[in-house]
């Protein structure tokens, strides 16, 4: 009996830890950082003390729970450098962060707004910049990117990105890639003529024309 019970709470203690990060993904990815720890709590099923057992400062938590996301980030950028094609590898990287961006609310306010004291994010953006303009470099010397495109256009692109959050999340991953492809369209060095066709008005939504017919 005594046998058992320190493997019975090692396996409490994982399931434990295991529902407290799917909830962090869960109410992060929804609501942003801003997301108190008490409801986190809550939504994993576990008190507070249980919480900070596992996770003793909140920058703890968040950088676990988005250890996937920059895992994915570090591999998209990693795979833009190394494309033979600079073009095709720059519009492949700002696809895959648009992407990860929209899939999280958390994980976008982490990358962008670096979390305070959560220096692996900051890390992050600064690595993703960095190939920017390396890419930049090498995407502008094929002729292919708009000669004044700047790496703060990232950041800007990013910034506007961001705006998606408040769409319907069954909608936001169409709108995010609709919205990469406009983006990259407007990076390149001569446009192409077939741009994205804009998708009708949302049937919610119930647009008039205040002006009277002449």
């Amino acid at each position: 009996m005594t046998s058992r019970l320190p493997r019975t709470v090692r396996s409490d203690a994982r399931d434990n830890r295991a529902r407290i990060l799917d909830a962090a993904r869960t109410v992060f990815g929804e609501e942003g950082l801003s997301a108190p720890m008490r409801e986190v709590a809550r939504h994993a099923g576990v008190g507070p003390a249980t919480l900070y057992r596992h996770f003793p400062a909140k920058q703890a938590l968040i950088a676990e729970t988005f250890a996937e996301q920059r895992r994915a980030c570090h591999a998209a950028v990693r795979d833009a450098l190394t494309d033979p094609d600079p073009w095709h590898g720059f519009r492949s990287l700002i696809e895959r962060i648009c992407e990860l961006h929209a899939h999280s609310r958390g994980f976008a306010d982490a990358f962008m707004t670096a979390f305070p004291e959560a220096m692996d994010f900051a890390a992050d953006q600064e690595q993703t910049l960095r190939a920017v303009a390396e890419l930049t470099r090498r995407a502008q010397k094929t002729g292919r990117l708009r000669p004044g495109f700047v790496v703060d256009d990232l950041i800007l692109m990013l910034t506007a990105h961001r705006g998606l959050q408040d769409t319907p999340r069954a909608a936001r991953a169409t709108a995010s890639r609709r919205f990469a492809a406009y983006v990259i369209e407007a990076f390149r060095a001569a446009p192409e003529t077939g741009a994205p066709t804009p998708l009708p008005p949302a049937p919610h939504l119930h647009l008039t024309n205040s002006r009277s017919t002449p």
